[in-house]
């Protein structure tokens, strides 16, 4: 019987004894920050019958799918790798009958709870403002919650790999442009066809786009291919997680 669920409960008590309004505020706070200078204050210079209030909810939920992203990297990389370096949680859980499979379910289940809570948080922000224009819009919550597992998942992947703490920097390098470029600001059509066919393998993309048709109601076979984009990274990234896990404790 899996023990996976033991880890998402000592989480929930950790977060419960320390400041558990942090959670919710540095999710909103850093992509409303964003949404109000570019999707408000540039949208402002975009012509057009919809003009600002039309760009604001095309940016919107590309901030949404980054916020899951960001929330979930950032659970499974900083935190995860400081308890395997430094904090050793892991070595005296490895003592008990908890297997490390269960360590590593139990870490990205963690992960996506944060990470949903956060961007759920978000999603209300930019419902209230106007920026959600289709019912299907109740999806992107469990939209969320498959964003943010397949990035938790792919996080802890990572995180097996960070040796020294400048290293976290490497992964820096992936996330900003990915997040500038994989039309968070702009569509996919701006660019030529090479560089469309590249972007569009990013994971990122791939969220945006499950997100952007569900609060626009622009839907289409791309979404359930973005879906599945994302399952599969975060199964392949669960796998090699657990394989990476068992690597760095029982050697």
């Amino acid at each position: 019987m899996s023990s996976a669920h033991l880890i998402v409960v000592r989480h929930l008590w950790v977060l419960r004894h320390g400041r558990p309004w942090n959670l919710v505020v540095n999710g909103i706070f850093e992509p409303f920050l964003y949404l109000l200078s570019v999707g408000v204050g540039i949208g402002q210079l975009v012509s057009g019958d919809s003009g600002a209030a039309g760009y604001a909810a095309f940016v919107a939920p590309a901030l949404l799918a980054t916020s899951a992203m960001n929330s979930a990297i950032n659970e499974t990389t900083s935190n995860v790798w400081f308890r395997v370096r430094f904090d050793k949680v892991y070595d005296a859980i490895v003592t008990t009958p908890m297997r490390i499979g269960d360590i590593a379910l139990g870490e990205i289940a963690a992960s996506v709870l944060r990470s949903t809570l956060s961007s759920s948080c978000f999603f209300v922000v930019i419902a209230l403002l106007g920026m959600v224009h289709s019912w299907w819009a109740v999806l992107a919550v469990p939209a969320a919650v498959l964003i943010a597992y397949a990035f938790s998942a792919a996080g802890l992947a990572a995180a097996t790999y960070i040796r020294e703490p400048h290293h976290h920097q490497y992964l820096q390098l992936v996330m900003l442009p990915m997040f500038l470029f994989a039309t968070t600001f702009y569509p996919l059509s701006i660019y030529p066809p090479v560089l469309q066919v590249l972007v569009s393998a990013l994971p990122l993309y791939q969220s945006i786009e499950l997100m952007r048709g569900l609060t626009t109601g622009h839907l289409g076979a791309g979404m359930l291919a973005a879906a599945a984009y994302l399952l599969v990274m975060g199964v392949g990234s669960t796998w090699l997680a657990r394989r990476r896990l068992s690597l760095l404790l029982l050697s």
